[in-house]
């Protein structure tokens, strides 16, 4: 059996394929590298270059490999650039998963587990927020992503096949033990630019929103270490394999950090000052999204290792001085 990683040579994605191999799993990895890179790929791990809508490639890559799961990350995830493009997210993440699953479909495939997010609640009415919460996308990013969780839905109910749609929070941080991290150039993810500043990559960050109904102004999010968010992954292909039912779940920590607390976080672990700009609000923000993650502890037995900021900023910056010397 073997697990087809989708996206692998992304930031997730290559978290995902070294997790998977530390624990025995044979992996192949598609990606079309668009935004990924090739070295970010274990090198125990095939890389075959396409896109996950070649379904030729792809199904004949599940029959050579024996394929018995897919985890699908593939697809575009900034939100301010689906509000400017959005027929651009519905093509790569809605269009193109639908082709992956039938793929999957068509070769058999049984397990499937896909890269959700909380973009799909909006701003919910209640924080923490659970999974049978309102899903009102406030943004084209949110609604491809809900779209792709409708087509898994109806897919399960017709066909031999259960799927884990796992909704991400904010995945920041990096592999403790620094063999990947974020390395998308023109990332926006904030302490992946916060930390890219506090390195000297960046002269300055800008803040977008003061004016939000929070305490002090600026958005808040559910911050992830991004080793948590894989562990997740792989106890949910677990729980599959044993014969789990399809499944939504959150992952995140269920506590909140402000853009401000964030940026001051990352000023005294890195130990270092920078120029922070605030802007106007951004089209698509939600307010303050903080996940309700009981359901995920409690199928997937999942116990989050690294739940604390500091460490999850720590990891990140690390990581930004490891892609300055390979890049210097």
């Amino acid at each position: 059996m073997s697990v087809l990683v989708t996206g692998g040579a992304g930031y997730i994605g290559s978290h995902m394929v070294w997790k998977l191999l530390d624990e025995g799993e044979d992996v192949v990895v598609i990606d079309r590298l668009s935004t990924g890179f090739d070295w970010a790929v274990a090198p125990e791990a095939e890389l075959v270059i396409a896109d996950v809508a070649d379904q030729e490639t792809v199904e004949a890559v599940i029959r050579r490999r024996g394929v018995d799961a897919i985890i699908h990350f593939a697809g575009s995830i900034v939100v301010p650039e689906s509000v400017s493009d959005p027929l651009g997210y519905y093509l790569n993440n809605t269009v193109r998963s639908r082709a992956l699953l039938e793929s999957a479909v068509r070769q058999g495939v049984p397990h499937f587990i896909f890269s959700s997010t909380a973009a799909v609640y909006g701003t919910p009415d209640e924080v923490p927020v659970a999974e049978d919460a309102a899903t009102r996308p406030e943004s084209p990013y949110g609604a491809s992503k809900l779209m792709t969780e409708w087509m898994l839905r109806d897919t399960a109910a017709a066909h031999d096949f259960a799927y884990a749609a796992l909704r991400y929070f904010n995945v920041s941080g990096a592999d403790p033990r620094m063999r990947t991290g974020q390395s998308t150039k023109g990332a926006t993810h904030l302490i992946k630019v916060a930390s890219e500043a506090a390195t000297g990559k960046r002269p300055f960050i800008e803040v977008y929103g003061t004016d939000y109904p929070t305490p002090d102004g600026t958005c808040i999010r559910d911050y992830i270490h991004v080793s948590d968010l894989v562990e997740a992954h792989y106890l949910a292909l677990r729980r599959l394999r044993a014969g789990g039912g399809s499944i939504v779940a959150n992952c995140g920590y269920g506590r909140g950090y402000s853009v401000r607390e964030v940026v001051d976080t990352v000023k005294k672990v890195v130990g270092r000052d920078f120029e922070v700009r605030m802007q106007g609000r951004r089209p698509g923000d939600a307010v303050t999204v903080v996940a309700n993650a009981e359901r995920a502890r409690r199928e997937f037995g999942w116990t989050p290792r690294y739940d604390d900021l500091s460490t999850i900023v720590a990891h990140a910056a690390e990581w930004e001085e490891r892609l300055r010397m390979r890049n210097s």
